[in-house]
């Protein structure tokens, strides 16, 4: 994993960890027809808890306070932006989810800003997020709060994604903050999903949405994180909307109009320039 995060762009690593969030949300959704969207989201922590634990192996004896109380916070971020985004998605369409959602990483690579051509791009990035939210629906404004929600959440994981993987080495980080997100919502899991949680065909999906969701981007981004500025990779992430509506639309079937594509083109040249500004971008303390 050392090797392979020191020859890779980190910024390569971002963006496997979205693509396959993306299409793992997608995933997710298509089983809120089979159990409960609170059920899901535990699950999805379950598997990734269990998966991290085994290949990381993290040493948990002999911490300190600081490092327990950052990777507890990270823990509890992580679930909450988990569950919140799958309530979401459970009342509104994924694109307009995720395009929500997203305000909470614009807000913090606005606030990590430190050059004019950073807020170009934050605003060029905020442009698509607007056009994103044009969508011909009623909207469900508990499902626009669950989704503020997730963004807030998301927001504090950006925070505290550096600070974990710089106290937790490797992906230990990760590791122990799933199994706390799991061990929060286990109850609520568990009772959400009643007997329709343990049938054979849940499980699987699940798993596989685990994989795609969470042990794969948790993994790459954690990497990543520690190379690259968090501006930037907030600023990256504004491909998450447009990943979202592409993963919606090859795996549920969602349409899409003019109004995303224009959208995606705004969020994608927003990444693009964020992309060449790494390169001259100071190194992270």
């Amino acid at each position: 994993m050392k090797e392979f995060a020191t020859r890779v762009n980190p910024v390569w690593l971002v963006l496997g960890g979205i693509i396959s969030v993306q299409f793992g949300a997608a995933f997710a959704k298509s089983l809120f027809t089979l159990t409960d969207p609170t059920a899901v989201a535990w699950l999805r922590m379950a598997v990734a808890a269990v998966i991290f634990w085994a290949v990381a192996r993290p040493r948990i004896t002999g911490r300190t306070w600081p490092e327990w109380r950052v990777v507890v916070g990270y823990g509890i971020t992580l679930a909450t932006m988990n569950w919140a985004i799958y309530q979401s998605f459970a009342r509104i369409p994924i694109g307009l989810a995720v395009t929500i959602e997203f305000l909470g990483p614009l807000a913090v690579a606005l606030v990590g800003s430190r050059r004019a051509r950073d807020y170009y791009w934050v605003g060029l990035a905020a442009v698509g997020v607007a056009l994103l939210g044009v969508l011909p629906t009623t909207v469900d404004w508990i499902g626009v709060g669950f989704a503020l929600l997730a963004g807030a959440a998301w927001a504090g994981y950006i925070v505290l994604s550096g600070p974990t993987g710089a106290a937790w080495e490797g992906v230990t980080g990760v590791s122990v903050g799933s199994l706390v997100g799991a061990l929060v919502f286990l109850i609520p899991g568990v009772l959400a999903g009643g007997t329709s949680l343990w049938q054979p065909h849940v499980l699987l999906l699940a798993a596989a949405v685990g994989v795609l969701s969470s042990v794969i981007p948790y993994g790459l981004e954690m990497v990543a994180r520690r190379r690259i500025p968090a501006a930037v990779f907030g600023i990256l992430m504004s491909l998450e909307p447009a990943v979202a509506a592409l993963a919606a639309l090859v795996v549920l079937g969602e349409q899409l109009g003019w109004v995303e594509w224009v959208a995606m083109a705004c969020v994608i040249v927003a990444s693009v320039g964020s992309t060449r500004a790494l390169a001259k971008a100071p190194a992270p303390n």
